[in-house]
């Protein structure tokens, strides 16, 4: 039987003066979701596993607030979710992330138009949702979620990024077009082309899956990591030997060590054969 393992941190950085990050990890058990601790080991066959991360932003705390609301959000609709979709999963977990994304969406959108203090609030939303041997996921900005497969198929790098960063510096980097130092250096690397809320009426979020093997590890982190940290040192991280108990602690701090100046937050996920 194979099992998952996590470990989960987040941290405020050295400069801002409040933590507008949130991340979450849950078992989705049919009628009902359940808080996991920020470190853990389970067996994968008993119920379904859901990682986020989410990165706010807005005025005084509303960033704060629109994090801990994305994330909030998801406890209560996937219970009604799953259940709707219950039967016929090949196809019921894009439906069920892509309506997930988009009520939360609205949900934002709704709150900023109603109340002054919530004005243009938003935040970026990465989720991955595991079964056995498959993790479904659904992004939405520019936090993002990676997966180093520690028996790589033949042609295939070893740490892959999942999730597009919605910017357009983002799309060179994909096209081809800039290099990763050219990216980590461009002048408007944090300007979004979506977010959930922020006054933003169009969304895409994308949609993915991919197989799980023993062995393979993911990491879900917002950008206070990611630009902190090259992506060949997070694949090293990654790849460390060892439990990942303390692998989302490990990140966190070298990030906030290398550069500290954003809130920095880090899920690490090992399946386990």
């Amino acid at each position: 039987m194979s099992g998952i393992a996590w470990s989960g941190l987040t941290h405020r950085g050295r400069v801002r003066p409040n933590n507008e990050d949130n991340f979450l990890a849950l078992t989705v058990e049919g009628h009902s979701v359940h808080y996991l601790g920020k470190t853990g080991e389970l067996l994968l066959e008993e119920s379904d596993f859901v990682f986020a991360v989410s990165d706010g932003m807005g005025g005084e705390r509303s960033g704060e607030f629109a994090s801990r609301f994305a994330v909030d959000r998801i406890t209560r609709l996937l219970p009604r979710g799953f259940r709707l979709g219950a039967s016929g999963w090949s196809a019921g977990y894009e439906d069920l992330l892509s309506e997930l994304m988009h009520a939360i969406h609205e949900d934002l959108l709704q709150l900023g138009a109603s109340y002054e203090e919530c004005a243009g609030m938003g935040a970026t939303l990465s989720l991955a949702w595991f079964t056995p041997g498959k993790m479904h996921f659904s992004h939405v900005g520019d936090s993002r979620i990676y997966a180093l497969a520690r028996e790589p198929v033949e042609g295939e790098p070893a740490l892959v990024q999942l999730t597009h960063d919605h910017t357009h510096v983002g799309w060179l980097r994909r096209t081809g077009q800039i290099s990763e130092r050219e990216a980590r250096s461009h002048p408007r690397k944090n300007a979004l082309s979506q977010a959930l809320g922020a006054g933003q009426q169009f969304l895409e979020p994308q949609i993915g899956a991919i197989d799980c093997r023993p062995g393979d590890r993911f990491l879900l982190c917002t950008d206070g990591v990611t630009e902190a940290l090259w992506d060949r040192r997070l694949a090293a991280l990654l790849a460390t030997p060892g439990p990942v108990a303390d692998l989302a602690s490990q990140i966190v701090n070298e990030a906030v060590s290398e550069s500290g100046k954003d809130n920095t937050t880090a899920i690490a996920i090992e399946i386990r054969g």
